[in-house]
């Protein structure tokens, strides 16, 4: 092409294609394989689609590249084949252009949640961006297309990438929902200008959504950064299931109707997304042209983005009885309940009993898994207003998305639940629901996040909540983590997320521990620790082999061996359990104890060796206790 991209897009109004997948799939290329990896072993089928949206009228064609980057490709073994296939796709599309139209090469999402939501740091995240884009600025794209990304923070590294590589013009698309906010939330008055300062040369929207919704996006993005490029790539309507597959039934007709308001609205760039033929680009393509030329886009005006509500965020002695506890330097105590099957249970009690007793918290424990159980978030509740007792509710991030998240986290707090506990979870792994599937949006460092913002008033996307949560956040770790750097490193950002407490266990290994809370002293914040009884000497044993992460001293494992032998293997369980919670008491904030089969009486006896007499120079234990100082190896 004689003119540059850029110089063109703003004397006129240029044409896209559409969807290069909905086209693969049409020629019989299933959903199982790398639509990518084409590029290297079916060339001519992806020639043949290019070519056939440039018939068709398209002025810009996308590379077959959108999953091309090293995480995506790894799912189909493909990750050592980035470039090629990214310097494949541009080669191929440049062939099929044959100077006649410009090729952008297509870069979508990673895949995976980058920081603060998710554990790829956004560095981390510019070099995967940077080696695909490495690819396409070798095979001589005109231009790059960033596409279908939801997250602004990721779109941020993508262009941050690019521009490492290349100077070449970059369209920086989200996707959005039909309020006009991408899928995180971030509403386009607030993305719109950040693109701007990320650099973005043209700014869009693409996918998720047909022309009706995406042209009151375009509008409100055309207000919100005057005269920017603005490029929108709708889908062809909402997928409708026929016999198993998805069918976009918007007609070309339509989507042509819609065109000629997008360019009513601003926009000069106009192709197709998901569901989008070549016979829909061409009813566009003919549209624009009929119209009358559209006026030079002008320069991008400054627009200062609204400044948010000014929160006071609640001080964090302030959020809770626990809180405030902890602040002041008092030693609490509790125990960890789990809900049972069903929901008729004697939580409540239990939790009465223990308040009864003086026992400042209960742990709610997820007791998601195999069975139908009673959420935790609604066992805390139950806790709260049926005993009158302090709650910490256990959260877990498997199983919700981030919208449900943000959504039970309002709720909770809505209900009157303060504290914390914040965990990724783990895949399930003993289920009586064979066909059950784990979800995993976040983990517990991107929660962390979404909790901190809401203590100061703002969502996920940065919008205001009104009046800002009192959430008193707690996170969790182990001191006895298989990869321990590892444990230590997401710690490190747990507390950097805003973590304002910790909790550790079961502890079975005293010495570890305290290893754990010497590296991390820089990062402290006040830690809690489970203590929880052996059910049997078989736990005990199956424990110290079988499960990963903790660690059960030998010499505990033969001391309930040989209870077991003698008949007495609850008494020792209680008894070792009475002197982790003596050992560990000089070196954490408060202990929670579950006791053997999750009665309160055996939690209480297990409490109650903290108020024994100690001995001087006994190492912490009652002066009853004979046995070795436990957690030693």
């Amino acid at each position: 092409m004689n003119q540059s991209f850029l110089d063109a897009l703003r004397d006129r109004v240029l044409i896209g294609d559409g969807a290069m997948g909905t086209q693969l799939y049409a020629r019989g290329v299933f959903l199982n394989r790398a639509f990518e990896d084409l590029n290297l072993t079916e060339a001519d089928l992806v020639v043949g689609v290019h070519q056939a949206y440039l018939r068709a009228g398209a002025e810009i064609i996308e590379t077959n590249t959108f999953g091309a980057n090293r995480l995506k490709l790894a799912s189909f073994g493909l990750a050592e084949k980035v470039h090629a296939i990214n310097l494949a796709g541009a080669r191929i599309a440049k062939h099929a252009a044959r100077d006649a139209a410009w090729v952008a090469g297509s870069i979508g999402p990673l895949g995976v949640r980058v920081e603060p939501w998710g554990k790829t740091g956004l560095d981390e995240a510019e070099a995967i961006f940077a080696e695909q884009a490495a690819g396409l600025a070798e095979g001589g794209v005109d231009l790059f297309i960033l596409e279908t990304f939801r997250d602004v923070n990721e779109i941020g590294a993508a262009i941050r990438a690019i521009r490492s590589v290349s100077q070449a013009a970059i369209v920086a698309m989200l996707t959005t929902a039909e309020d006009g906010n991408t899928l995180d939330g971030t509403p386009v008055e607030q993305f719109g200008p950040q693109l701007v300062e990320f650099g973005a040369d043209v700014l869009g929207v693409n996918c998720s959504v047909g022309p009706a919704a995406m042209l009151d996006t375009v509008e409100r993005l055309a207000r919100a950064v005057p005269g920017a490029l603005l490029a929108a790539m709708p889908n062809a309507g909402k997928p409708r299931d026929v016999d198993g597959r998805n069918l976009y039934l918007c007609s070309p007709d339509y989507m042509a109707s819609y065109a000629r308001r997008f360019v009513g609205a601003g926009v000069r760039l106009i192709g197709g997304c998901c569901g989008t033929t070549p016979d829909h680009v061409k009813q566009i393509a003919l549209a624009v042209h009929a119209l009358a030329p559209v006026p030079a886009a002008g320069a991008v005006a400054d627009v200062a983005p609204d400044a948010p509500p000014a929160v006071t965020p609640v001080p964090v002695e302030a959020r809770s009885p626990l809180a405030n506890a902890l602040r002041r330097g008092r030693f609490v105590t509790g125990i960890e309940l789990t809900p049972p099957a069903g929901f008729g249970h004697n939580m409540t009690a239990q939790a009465r009993e223990a308040r009864i007793h003086g026992l400042d918290v209960v742990l709610v424990s997820d007791g998601s898994g195999s069975r139908a159980r009673m959420s935790a978030l609604a066992s805390a509740v139950t806790v709260e207003q049926g005993a009158g007792v302090e709650t910490i509710l256990q959260y877990c991030c498997r199983d919700h998305s981030l919208h449900a998240m943000q959504a039970d986290l309002l709720g909770a707090h809505a209900l009157g639940l303060r504290n914390l506990l914040l965990v990724t979870g783990r895949p399930l792994r003993r289920t009586e629901y064979p066909d059950a599937t784990a979800v995993f949006d976040v983990d517990s460092i991107g929660l962390t996040n979404v909790a901190a913002r809401f203590n100061r008033g703002e969502d996920v996307g940065g919008q205001a909540i009104g009046q800002p949560t009192a959430f008193h956040i707690g996170v969790a770790a182990n001191p006895t983590a298989v990869m321990p750097d590892r444990e230590l490193s997401r710690y490190r950002y747990k507390v950097e997320a805003g973590a304002e407490f910790v909790v550790m266990g079961p502890i079975y290994d005293v010495d570890a521990l305290r290893q754990f809370l010497t590296e991390t002293t820089a990062q402290r914040v006040p830690v809690l620790a489970i203590v929880r009884a052996f059910d049997s000497a078989r736990q005990a044993e199956q424990l110290a082999n079988e499960e990963p992460g903790v660690n059960v001293p030998e010499s505990l494992v033969l001391r309930m061996a040989e209870a077991d032998r003698a008949g007495r293997a609850a008494d020792e369980a209680l008894a070792i359990a009475r002197e982790l919670v003596v050992a560990i008491r000089p070196l954490v904030a408060g202990i929670i104890v579950a006791g053997v089969g999750g009665k309160v009486s055996h939690a209480l006896d297990i409490l109650g060796a903290l108020a024994a007499p100690v001995e001087a120079g006994s190492g912490g234990r009652p002066t009853d206790v004979a046995a070795p100082p436990v957690g030693v190896r």
